[in-house]
C-alpha cells in the first residue's frame, strides 16, 4: 500500500471521522489530521462561534483554505468536516488521494448526535430537529460522498470499520 498518499474520511457529522481516523493513524503508523480541529487552531474560535460570527460561507472558505493546506503530499489520515463535499475545488483535493466515505444511516447519526451533541463543534445547518437535519442533510450530500468516494464502509464499530478499511486499501495496492 502507497502511504505517500493522503487517506481522506468524509462523510456526515458523527459518522466517526475522527475515532476512525485516529485508529486508522496508528494502525497505519502515519499521522492523523481532524480538518474542523485544525480550522478552529487557525481562526482562534469553536466552529459554531466563527459561523455565528462570519456566516456558513466564510467557513467553507476557512474549510477550504484549511484542506488544502494539510492536504500535502505525504501520506496522512485526513478527516474532512461533514460539508467539505460540498465544494468542487475540495472534491478535487479529495480525488487526489484515497478517499473513504464512512457511511452510516439516518437514525444512527441521529441518535450519535442527540448523545454528543458538541454544539460548540457541530451547529445546526437547517434549524430542525436533530433527526430531520441529518436526514435532509444526508439526501443532499450523499450522492456527493459516493462520488468521491474509493472506499464505502459500512461497519458498526470503529474496529470493524478500520479493518474494513484495511482490507479495502490491500486490495487498493
Amino acid at each position: 500500500m502507497d502511504l505517500q498518499q493522503n487517506i481522506f474520511l468524509i462523510g456526515l457529522r458523527a459518522c466517526g471521522k475522527t475515532s476512525v481516523g485516529r485508529l486508522l493513524a496508528d494502525r497505519l503508523g502515519i499521522d492523523f489530521v481532524d480538518t474542523d480541529h485544525a480550522l478552529v487552531q487557525t481562526v482562534g474560535v469553536e466552529i459554531a462561534e466563527y459561523v455565528e460570527r462570519h456566516g456558513w460561507d466564510a467557513f467553507r472558505e476557512r474549510e477550504s483554505e484549511t484542506l488544502l493546506r494539510e492536504a500535502i503530499p505525504g501520506g496522512r489520515v485526513i478527516g474532512g468536516g461533514g460539508g467539505i463535499v460540498l465544494r468542487k475545488e475540495n472534491r478535487a483535493i479529495l480525488h487526489g488521494g484515497i478517499t473513504i466515505y464512512l457511511k452510516a444511516d439516518a437514525e444512527e447519526l441521529a441518535r450519535r448526535l442527540m448523545n454528543d451533541p458538541n454544539e460548540k463543534q457541530r451547529p445546526s445547518l437547517t434549524g430542525k430537529s436533530v433527526a430531520d437535519e441529518v436526514r435532509e442533510v444526508l439526501i443532499e450530500r450523499a450522492p456527493l460522498y459516493e462520488g468521491c468516494a474509493d472506499i464505502v464502509t459500512n461497519g458498526v464499530s470503529i474496529n470493524e470499520v478500520v479493518e474494513q478499511i484495511i482490507r479495502e486499501l490491500g486490495r487498493l495496492s
